[in-house]
């Protein structure tokens, strides 16, 4: 297979790879949208997006409704914002709420604003797909206002998607009785933390908002996505080898054995995404997928902690804890390793 070929629409003078600042507490965007109406058009800027069905319920149970789901991105966009840019995004749309069917589209809609910006992707069948990228505040409610309660980006930026500039591990309790209980999903995510520290490799955790944690480790681009897979693969195996009581590489999910945590490396395979940073996630309790220190792992953190309803005021107190993962500095050269 020949690399995939990537090419960037709108603005190409603005440079995808260009170095985004780490910003701890970034300054809040200020938008308050009513609560009182349907459809409103929210001007920013040049820039105009038209927002609608406000008033539907999309978490009925806890009367969460589209409106909310849209004020919370609005309220931690300036420090979701730059996890996203220069990123094509996978749409995963709920246009009847959390409980509802949801369908994937790859390909930017029609008609859409002209500021768009687009990442045109050749896949290996010579198929090219026109990926929409989050750039600034109109573009997330646009895509949220699709009905897309979370967000799923490449973790390859546009600029050269076969090379990534993260290896990541979904850590996710197999499904089945025993059920698996989250205190052994945190076990097995300082185990994970531990064996990178011990290749000399820093590494950040969030929950997934869903069931499990994510942890990631910033890279410095220029290994291919087959090699970030190769490599996660091995490690992720070399744990199973040492905890198999707890931890299963398992790629099969028929064999994947019950009461263990699976540490997924194949999420790193090319076009795989996983569900971004603050991305609300379709959870009975409209959980959060939210940055967490080790310190708050150890500590028996869990899913339902963060949610719709508090995770803005934790970045306002906070800060961005995944900061480092924007930073040039600090990135592991996962070349040693290959």
């Amino acid at each position: 297979m020949s690399p995939p070929r990537a090419t960037r629409n709108r603005h190409p003078s603005r440079r995808a790879g260009g170095r985004v600042p780490a910003r701890p507490r970034a300054e809040p965007t200020g938008l308050v949208l009513p609560k009182d109406t349907d459809t409103v058009e929210v001007r920013l800027g040049e820039r105009a997006v038209r927002l609608t069905n406000l008033r539907k319920l999309f978490w009925p149970d806890l009367g969460i409704t589209k409106r909310d789901l849209l004020q919370y991105y609005a309220d931690v966009a300036p420090s979701l914002l730059p996890h996203l840019r220069d990123r094509a995004m996978v749409m995963k749309r709920y246009p009847n709420g959390a409980a509802g069917e949801f369908f994937f589209m790859k390909r930017a809609p029609t008609p859409r604003p002209d500021w768009i910006e687009l990442c045109s992707i050749e896949h290996e069948s010579g198929n090219v797909i026109d990926f929409p990228m989050i750039q600034d505040l109109p573009s997330l409610l646009w895509v949220v206002n699709l009905g897309c309660i979370d967000l799923n980006e490449w973790y390859a930026r546009c600029d050269d998607v076969d090379r990534p500039d993260y290896v990541h591990f979904d850590l996710d309790p197999v499904k089945g009785a025993p059920e698996v209980p989250f205190a052994r999903v945190r076990e097995t995510a300082l185990i994970v933390r531990d064996g990178l520290e011990a290749l000399g490799m820093p590494s950040f955790a969030k929950t997934t908002g869903s069931r499990g944690i994510h942890v990631y480790v910033p890279i410095v681009r220029g290994p291919t996505q087959r090699d970030v897979w190769s490599f996660a693969k091995r490690f992720a195996q070399s744990l199973e080898a040492l905890q198999p009581r707890l931890i299963t590489a398992e790629y099969v999910i028929s064999k994947r054995p019950a009461g263990h945590v699976l540490v997924d490396y194949n999420q790193n395979a090319w076009g795989r995404t996983l569900a971004s940073v603050y991305s609300v996630r379709p959870h009975p309790r409209a959980a959060v997928s939210t940055p967490v220190t080790w310190r708050e792992v150890d500590r028996a953190v869990a899913i339902e902690d963060f949610r719709i309803d508090n995770v803005p005021a934790r970045v306002r107190k906070l800060g961005d804890l995944w900061a480092p993962l924007l930073a040039p500095k600090g990135r592991f050269r996962l070349d040693r390793y290959l």
